[in-house]
């Protein structure tokens, strides 16, 4: 996707199966492991702000939102966070 300088369409990230999230959004990428994760999961759950994209399979992030949403994801944090930076440094790389 080429992106003319100046352009404000906001940089999106694949987070699996087609479902996509706005850069800018994104708080944190977490592992799900841990014992206050799976608090903030089901938290998000009660209260109505949990998005499941991962159509059914093992959660293996978590992505924690600006408007304190949390979305879970079947790729793995660290799949997730380099397609964050690819995008951010083909965005730099077409301002040049």
């Amino acid at each position: 996707m080429k992106m003319k300088k100046g352009d404000l369409s906001p940089i999106l990230v694949n987070i699996g199966f087609g479902n996509v999230v706005t850069a800018s959004k994104v708080v944190a990428i977490v592992t799900p492991g841990s014992a206050p994760m799976k608090r903030l999961r089901e938290e998000a759950k009660k209260a109505g702000r949990l998005i499941d994209a991962t159509e059914g399979r093992r959660t293996r992030s978590i992505i924690v939102t600006d408007s304190n949403h949390i979305i879970l994801s079947a790729i793995q944090a660290e799949t997730i966070t380099q397609r964050f930076f690819d995008g951010k440094e083909s965005l730099a790389g077409e301002e040049q």
